[in-house]
């Protein structure tokens, strides 16, 4: 897909979301040069929240795919951050919008970080309302990728809301989030991130370079993907876990449900869900970088191949001290240091393209994947109820 034309791709429906796909790697080192021009500003802003109130309620929040953002950043930045300043929670828009009585409280000062592709999704903008009308001290961080978003919009004039953008080809136009994720996802990730600014743009360029090599994997993808299946199962851990999420949600949005999934934990996996194992499944584990945490991903590993019932297993990993020896995909040793969060940008990446050309296989168009019209591209039959609360 990668390498076809562009009157092939039209053909098939996938022009758009192959080379949304493709064009991710580029769009990283464009998100990281936006954040490092506007670095002292979000510094200052964040700085002028936490003078005023000794701990911040912080609110990572969105609907669908831009909700998974947040659950993917929040491991790490719990690890990395002082809760004591931070209380750091993701909620996504849609639990926000039906049980805003259980997040939002008057009395604790709330920064929302809100994630969205085209700012206007109903329970984003019902969100942020929700939040102004509740909470006495709010403050908002919003990561969009249209400036002409109702997001983006509402931040104008507004001193208490900090508007990041996002390069404009991170605004996907084919129906399934791609570089938006991985984009905010990354934004997200630099501005919380305590690490120094030479640090993160080492760390962007290796990001860069895995993605590149990601692209050079498809042959290898698509003999996974030829193979017969009618299931798929991701399992991660931590920030991992979180990206298990979106990883299967690319699957269910490019077959339209023709390809079932289900996501969990290395260790969760046991505890039922393994069940979902039969001859024509196939199962990705996204390998985690802390070598604690890997363990149990190659316990897993292991045991799924000891009980030779799934049609095929794989690791997508970073060598290591230990590795998982069957089959998968392996970057290399200088990715070591890369913290699971920020892997989840390459790693997204095989998952995205497993969807395309699982897509393909089943007959759909990956551009405009719900022949039915059910399912949109921003969500549309929502009401919004009057909140008394």
């Amino acid at each position: 897909m990668f390498k076809s034309s562009q009157e092939i791709l039209d053909s098939l429906g996938a022009r758009l979301t192959t080379e949304e796909i493709k064009q991710q790697p580029g769009l990283w080192d464009e998100t990281y040069s936006f954040y490092q021009q506007k670095s002292e500003e979000i510094q200052t802003f964040l700085q002028k929240i936490t003078d005023m109130h000794s701990q911040i309620r912080v609110i990572f929040t969105g609907a669908g795919t831009s909700a998974y953002v947040g659950d993917t950043i929040l491991p790490y930045l719990k690890e990395k951050l002082d809760e004591g300043k931070w209380d750091l929670q993701s909620v996504p828009t849609t639990t926000l919008v039906s049980n805003p009585y259980q997040y939002l409280k008057a009395n604790i000062p709330t920064l929302l970080v809100s994630f969205a592709r085209s700012g206007n999704s109903p329970e984003s903008v019902a969100a942020v309302e929700l939040a102004q009308k509740i909470v006495t001290n709010f403050y908002q961080l919003t990561i969009t990728c249209a400036q002409d978003g109702e997001l983006a919009k509402r931040s104008d004039g507004n001193e208490n809301n900090y508007l990041l953008l996002m390069p404009e080809k991170a605004n996907d136009q084919g129906f399934a989030m791609t570089g938006s994720y991985s984009c905010m996802t990354l934004a997200a990730l630099l501005i919380f991130d305590p690490l120094s600014i030479e640090e993160k743009m080492k760390m962007v360029k290796k990001l860069c370079l895995m993605g590149e090599n990601v692209i050079s994997m498809e042959d290898n993808i698509q003999k996974i993907v030829d193979t017969d299946f009618e299931r798929i199962i991701y399992l991660g851990a931590g920030s991992l876990e979180g990206l298990t999420r979106e990883a299967q949600l690319k699957i269910l949005e490019l077959t339209a449900g023709q390809v079932v999934t289900a996501f969990d934990s290395p260790l969760g996996f046991r505890h039922g869900p393994k069940s979902f194992v039969n001859e024509r499944a196939l199962v990705f584990v996204f390998v985690s970088n802390h070598p604690y945490t890997r363990q149990y991903d190659l316990d897993i590993l292991n045991e799924l191949k000891q009980d030779d019932i799934a049609n095929y297993i794989c690791a997508i990993q970073v060598e290591g001290e230990t590795n998982y020896f069957g089959d998968g995909f392996m970057f290399g040793s200088e990715a070591q240091s890369i913290p699971d969060a920020y892997l989840a940008l390459p790693y997204i990446m095989v998952g995205q393209t497993i969807a395309l050309l699982s897509s393909i296989k089943v007959g759909n168009k990956p551009d405009t994947p719900s022949p039915t019209g059910t399912v949109n591209r921003v969500v549309k039959g929502v009401t919004i109820h009057k909140y008394c609360g």
